[in-house]
């Protein structure tokens, strides 16, 4: 069980942070590019548009399957946490994606004007104005998404990925030991309840208003 429980820990805090990554550009690329924007490309904010409303919308069991030769080419195996990590990243940075452009369509305009009026830079506005304006509703939006791969790990570990959804179906369900799936299930429900803890935490802190 603690094996289980630490390679569901692994899978979902590299995940986590490659996802916000990830997701942290691609939702920037999304609001930056949009009509009205300081990077104003049509073409750009299509392609990457497409790219996220695509992956957002393969459920992850399926999109586990799709990505097993690109995952072979990348890790060298499907079995093991380590393996999970490709689909868990592709899957999750699109989802989180949104939530960044989300996050950064709610920043006042005028904020943004009075900085371009002032003479800041492009790089400025984004990591002077935009990221931190927008930091409660990005760090709200990675905790949904935190909770999200949590579950998305119970899902690899049937196809071999390890984990607490592993041991809760090949010991648990497959072997009919009860106890093992229920302690498996509370050990996830614990995780996911202190990651909202730390979450709400560091968004009450973040947040000015």
């Amino acid at each position: 069980m603690w094996d289980a429980t630490q390679e569901t820990l692994y899978m979902s805090v590299v995940a986590l942070l490659f996802t916000f990554l990830f997701g942290l550009l691609l939702g920037l690329l999304l609001f930056l590019t949009d009509r009205g924007n300081l990077w104003e490309n049509r073409i750009i904010q299509g392609v990457t548009a497409a790219y996220v409303n695509v992956f957002r919308s393969i459920p992850f069991i399926i999109l586990i399957v799709l990505l097993i030769p690109f995952t072979r080419i990348v890790v060298g195996t499907m079995l093991g946490p380590s393996a999970a990590l490709p689909a868990l990243i592709i899957g999750a940075a699109p989802f989180y994606a949104r939530m960044v452009e989300i996050a950064l369509r709610e920043i006042d305009k005028g904020v943004i004007e009075a900085s371009k009026s002032m003479g800041a830079s492009n790089s400025q506005i984004i990591f002077k104005v935009l990221l931190p304006e927008s930091m409660p509703a990005l760090v709200s939006g990675l905790t949904v998404t935190a909770i999200a791969l949590v579950s998305y790990t119970a899902m690899a570990g049937v196809i071999g990925a390890g984990g607490l959804g592993d041991l809760a179906y090949r010991d648990g369900f497959q072997r009919r030991n009860t106890d093992i799936t229920l302690m498996a299930t509370l050990i996830v429900l614990v995780i996911v309840f202190i990651l909202q803890f730390i979450g709400d935490r560091l968004t009450n802190r973040l947040d000015k208003r």
